[in-house]
């Protein structure tokens, strides 16, 4: 791939604060045991009259301007998402128009929680041939599909959006290397079965909950435990470097507990890992480049730090990227 430099960040949580006693009251449990299963302590969620494109604006303005660079010089706006505003136009047709992107190429990438950095390899491509800067957005909106009463799903999301400006590689931070996997096979572990082709968002669909966001939580842990590790290593190999070369660790921010779980197991010694989950829980693809903002914004990467880039989720999609600060 041809290095890609990232000139700036943002990121955007609605105001609202939604605690685990909130949360948990319809769902039949209580802060002490979501705090125990996932270490997520409260979420964000929107407002009734906000959409994921809202969310998606926003973390886009404040990546634009720590880039310092204007909406009419993007080439490409694109947006990770599993709950776009409407299932067509795509959601960055929007976030195009109200930044003022004229002429940039806009469109969706859905891969779920490695939404964010399937964008990243996208993105490579339209630069490489359109030049100039692009806006990578990951941004979800999980309340609306959330069971109020499905324990395993509803304690676990927030709503949120983060950005990355993107450009010709400089002296700064860049993007050294990618890779991306799906195992289709899995499909099902992960889904939202009504509001497709294959199963129309009717009465009868309503009826039965297929709306609703679901998760297989105990096959999607085997997954997680039994294939971060080896991938981890093998992009890491691909990429030329060692994991104790690993400054820092910005994994999607799926659940804390499991991630306590699966971290030793990726050899990455001197690294440390970033978290955001505790506030604003599993915010889907937004939450990769949320951690990467919060962390940036607070100084922790110095010049020529690595750091390891990890998505998983639904799909189900592993993606991985290297960035040198």
């Amino acid at each position: 791939m041809t290095d890609i430099g990232i000139f700036g960040t943002g990121s955007h949580v609605p105001d609202r604060v939604v605690t685990n006693a909130e949360v948990g009251a319809a769902a039949g449990v209580d802060d002490a045991w979501i705090t125990r299963k996932t270490a997520i302590r409260e979420r964000r969620w929107a407002a009734s009259d906000q959409a994921t494109s809202d969310l998606a604006v926003a973390a886009g303005r404040a990546a634009l301007q720590s880039a310092g660079i204007t909406a009419g010089r993007l080439s490409a706006v694109v947006v990770a998402t599993s709950t776009p505003d409407r299932p067509q136009p795509p959601t960055a047709a929007y976030v195009q128009h109200r930044l003022g992107a004229v002429g940039a190429a806009a469109f969706d990438v859905n891969a779920v929680c490695s939404g964010s950095l399937f964008a990243l390899a996208a993105v490579e491509g339209v630069l490489a041939r359109r030049g100039g800067h692009a806006l990578v957005i990951g941004a979800d909106l999980y309340s609306r599909i959330l069971n109020p009463a499905d324990r395993k799903t509803v304690v676990l999301f927030g709503d949120g959006a983060g950005a990355l400006v993107l450009g010709p590689a400089g002296k700064g931070p860049r993007v050294r290397h990618l890779s991306l996997h799906t195992f289709g096979e899995l499909s099902g572990l992960i889904e939202v079965p009504a509001g497709g082709s294959r199963l129309p968002c009717d009465q009868s669909a309503l009826d039965a909950g297929l709306q609703y966001f679901a998760m297989d939580g105990r096959e999607v842990r085997h997954f997680v435990t039994g294939q971060l590790p080896n991938l981890t290593k093998q992009f890491l190999h691909d990429a030329g470097v060692a994991p104790d070369d690993i400054s820092h660790f910005v994994p999607h921010q799926a659940n804390g507990v499991m991630l306590d779980d699966v971290v030793p197991d990726l050899s990455l010694s001197r690294a440390t890992t970033h978290r955001t989950l505790t506030h604003y829980g599993n915010t889907g693809a937004a939450s990769i480049p949320i951690t990467l903002d919060v962390a940036a914004r607070a100084g922790a990467f110095s010049p020529g730090d690595l750091i390891l880039l990890a998505g998983f989720g639904g799909g189900m999609a592993a993606g991985f990227a290297l960035v040198e600060w």
